[in-house]
């Protein structure tokens, strides 16, 4: 079967994507779009010119600690109240219940329409193992080294593969050309030094959480250039190596290597140090929604104390707090207010500069210490059959195309341990749209017909599986994430303004993985337990 690049050339799709090719339109399938807090986003926006639009407050609610945000830094900080006995809280999901962690589920298939993977905490990454052992994944040992996780959530082979020139390629690394083996091995070697280094409080320079990483001044200057920058610098030529820099930039931080800081880069490759007694080096944990298992595991120790509502204003009063939330229902708003002793306000910090007034007073400034956001698509694609492979390398968990602006595909099903492969499967296509300007990106996003975004979120299955593949799809989903993740760009580690913020310890508290300058499972959960922490002192 002859494998090509399918995007359109022509039109917004085209011009957007800056990826040439021959490709069909694909009239038989009309994708589903889902764009998550665009509705609610664009009400607050909206409201500062049109506050004629704001309707009145039906009814009030008092909480001692009110969360506000149900991604994984609000369900943590939940999370940890009730575990500590501390049961008087509230949390007001926002624009979208269980935020980056959301998944979606067709019948008997579940898979995720944000993050999908979850690497092995280390012992400093201790909250998280808390978090693991109380949800039944961690199963011994937590406090060790090396514990011990359930089998069945331990990633299983073959993980990943990389599609070159129409050729499937075990592993990540694209193939070697003359001279580059020995600088792959002297960038290994630096990078096993970097993973273990201590400096003299006993802290590494790339750790997680990573506000808890060493301070040096050699590795605070890895925060005033970019990753390609230091890899220019160190002597690093190599085209494989570059290619897998900038994969690895796109691919936790949705920004190319000559946008994140070096210090971001490297942590990419050093940070992740955990083992388990019975898996290898280097392991992860994930499930066929992703992060969305461990998003209801946590909401699952809450009870009731969850419902629906956006902040559109959360101000300090003499008794505490005092927010002002909106719940849309088929395009009708209507307005709540809750009450309470401590507010943790689990959002991006986008969102918080907008309906926090007294942020400025805490040394945020939104004009200067606001990173910039990366825009993606996650489409989900069920099939009514797996798709036939080329023979070089086994269909693998990851399944990554050589070329932007795609991540690759996961599949949902690879965990199944059953004897038969299931008759149906989904494959989850990620596009990070880092070959554009984030504003131009969301523009795109907000303006391109669902054909024009179904070309871009299938460019990698298709160029994998051929122009055959639509026949296969039974059903697709993208999910449009205009504002899905903070870019750590060279100078965000030593942002001032940020760093106050981890610091509030008043009424208001701040829980989001903004406060780290990416967007990870244990920066979240970090900054969550530590609300926690603060919002039961009285």
């Amino acid at each position: 079967m002859k494998r090509r690049s399918f995007l359109r050339t022509a039109g917004i799709a085209g011009a957007a994507a800056g990826i040439g090719g021959t490709c069909w339109k694909w009239h038989e399938i009309q994708p589903g779009i889902h764009a998550p807090g665009r509705q609610e986003g664009h009400f607050l926006r909206d409201l500062g010119s049109h506050p004629d639009r704001l309707p009145p407050v039906t009814h009030t609610l008092q909480t001692d600690v009110a969360i506000l945000g149900s991604g994984i830094g609000g369900l943590t900080a939940a999370w940890k109240l009730e575990r500590s006995g501390h049961h008087d809280f509230l949390v007001i999901d926002g624009p979208e219940a269980d935020g980056n962690a959301a998944g979606a589920r067709y019948g008997e298939y579940a898979c995720p329409t944000g993050a999908h993977y979850l690497p092995l905490p280390s012992q400093e990454c201790m909250h998280v193992r808390e978090i693991l052992a109380d949800l039944g994944i961690l199963l011994r040992d937590a406090q060790a080294e090396r514990p011990y996780y359930d089998e069945r959530f331990l990633l299983h082979a073959p993980e990943e593969r990389l599609l070159v020139n129409g050729h499937w390629h075990e592993g990540l690394l694209p193939p070697l050309q003359a001279g580059e083996q020995a600088q792959l091995e002297r960038f290994n070697m630096q990078m096993e030094h970097l993973r273990h280094y201590h400096d003299a409080q006993g802290r590494r320079p790339f750790m997680l959480p990573s506000t808890l990483a060493s301070e040096e001044p050699q590795w605070q200057a890895l925060d005033r250039m970019t990753m390609k920058q230091w890899l220019d610098q160190e002597g690093y030529a190599s085209p494989a190596l570059h290619w897998l820099a900038n994969y690895g930039c796109r691919d936790d931080y949705g920004a190319r290597y000559d946008q994140v800081s070096a210090w971001a880069g490297l942590h990419y490759f050093c940070s992740r140090i955990g083992q388990a007694s019975n898996a290898g080096s280097g392991a992860w944990l994930t499930w066929p929604d992703g992060l969305q298992t461990l998003a209801t595991g946590l909401a699952r120790k809450l009870g009731q104390r969850r419902q629906a509502g956006t902040v559109l204003r959360l101000e300090q009063t003499a008794q505490g707090i005092e927010a002002l939330c909106v719940v849309i229902r088929q395009g009708i708003p209507s307005c709540m207010r809750l009450r309470a002793r401590k507010a943790v306000c689990a959002m991006p910090l986008y969102v918080a500069a907008r309906v926090v007034p007294s942020i400025r007073t805490l040394g945020f400034a939104p004009t200067t210490d606001l990173a910039a956001r990366a825009p993606w698509l996650v489409a989900n694609c069920l099939l009514k059959r797996f798709p036939r492979e080329l023979p070089e390398a086994p269909l693998s968990w990851d399944n990554v195309v050589y070329r932007e602006p795609g991540l690759g595909y996961v599949v949902s099903t690879h965990q199944d341990i059953r004897q038969a492969p299931p008759a149906q499967t989904v494959l989850t296509s990620y596009v990070a749209l880092s070959h554009l300007r984030p504003q131009d990106a969301r523009r795109w996003m907000e303006q391109a017909s669902p054909q024009h975004l179904l070309e871009l979120a299938l460019a990698d299955l298709q160029a994998a599986y051929g122009r055959g593949f639509n026949a296969d799809v039974e059903r697709v989903d993208i999910t449009l994430r205009a504002h899905a993740m903070a870019i750590p760009a060279p100078g965000q580690r030593s942002n001032a303004g940020v760093r106050r913020l981890r610091e509030a310890d008043g009424k208001i508290l701040f829980a989001h993985s903004d406060l780290s300058g990416f967007s990870l499972f244990e920066e979240a959960s970090w900054w969550g337990y530590q609300a926690a922490l603060k919002a039961m002192r009285r």
